[in-house]
């Protein structure tokens, strides 16, 4: 067996194994011990993240982020990996820490110079495009663990209502317009609700289990049975007036943005249950702001506004009679 060879199956052997010592090396690879010990020492200084444990019982163990061995890939599938990267670029918050930059410099950086250029060329012409926010959300890995182990965890959650605390199994984690979303089994009112996962302030574990029944996959299928989860965008322009009032609210304020100390703009989304409050809060503020989207809420403002109107108009003419 050629060195190369050798180093990479013990590579592979290394990734499958929790702990082993340099006799379960050779061994395995028919080496000395002390040829095990080189190569294991080679290993280490390629990269891959090997804790030496001392003592009589001590051997050799791979720590938790352990390197992958090499995988080769065909065109197509070095396209269609490098893509799904980069439709991830416009999330500010990934699960796992996933540092979608250096993975695709990585994966770029390996492929030949023919298709990298072909690469360079579907990229100007081809993207998985959401908009990009600013939002940051701390705790996705948190929840991705907690689904997969059926986990309770307390989350404390921002809303247009106030602030709340809530107990919940988080069901999974989608993400949707650069946006990330939590549907979980809520405790107290035995019914899934959905989080937008910016808006939780703080997560902590509990040591409690609950199974929630379903599936990511299959809440999503019926959910959108019953009612759209895609939320819509709201946009908003603003006076001086208006961008000191939505900055007084905890649910507007991480969106607004100043043209200059006079005038700005909200641009955010909202889900659909929350269309009525929405059209109710800046029908409110009057000419100090000015929906421009969506429709749906344009039009309330607007009903709003005759029946405001035909209110006066009928206890006008009652008067004079």
């Amino acid at each position: 067996m050629s060195k190369a060879k050798l180093l990479f199956d013990l590579i592979m052997y290394v990734n499958s194994s929790r702990r082993f010592t340099a006799q379960d090396v050779a061994h395995e690879f028919n080496v000395s011990v002390r040829t095990a010990h080189r190569y294991l020492t080679e290993l280490s200084e390629m990269g891959v993240p090997l804790y030496t444990e001392p003592g009589r019982n001590g051997g050799y163990r791979a720590l938790d982020n352990r390197i992958l061995p090499p995988i080769l890939f065909n065109e197509n599938e070095a396209f269609s990996i490098f893509f799904v990267f980069q439709s991830l670029k416009f999330y500010p918050s990934l699960p796992f820490e996933i540092d979608i930059n250096s993975v695709s410099k990585k994966l770029y950086a390996s492929l030949p110079i023919d298709t990298r250029k072909k690469i360079d060329r579907l990229d100007k012409v081809l993207s998985f495009w959401n908009k990009k926010r600013s939002i940051p959300t701390k705790y996705l890995k948190e929840i991705v663990e907690a689904a997969i182990e059926s986990q309770v965890v307390q989350i404390e959650y921002i809303s247009k209502d106030g602030t709340s605390w809530r107990e919940a199994a988080p069901i999974g984690l989608y993400a949707y317009k650069g946006y990330w979303y939590m549907p979980a089994f809520v405790m107290d009112t035995n019914e899934v609700k959905l989080f937008r996962t910016d808006r939780i302030a703080t997560l902590n574990k509990l040591e409690r289990s609950y199974v929630p029944g379903i599936s990511l996959h299959d809440w999503l299928l019926s959910h959108s049975e019953l009612e759209p989860v895609a939320p819509v965008r709201l946009l908003v322009e603003l006076t001086r007036e208006g961008l000191r009032q939505c900055g007084s609210e905890p649910w507007l304020e991480p969106h607004i943005v100043m043209k200059n100390e006079s005038s700005g703009y909200i641009d955010t989304v909202i889900d659909h249950k929350e269309i009525e409050f929405v059209s109710q809060y800046f029908f409110r503020l009057g000419t100090e702001a000015k929906v421009l989207e969506p429709e749906i809420v344009v039009n309330r403002i607007i009903g709003l506004s005759q029946e405001l109107l035909q209110h006066y108009t009928v206890t006008n003419h009652t008067d004079k009679e």
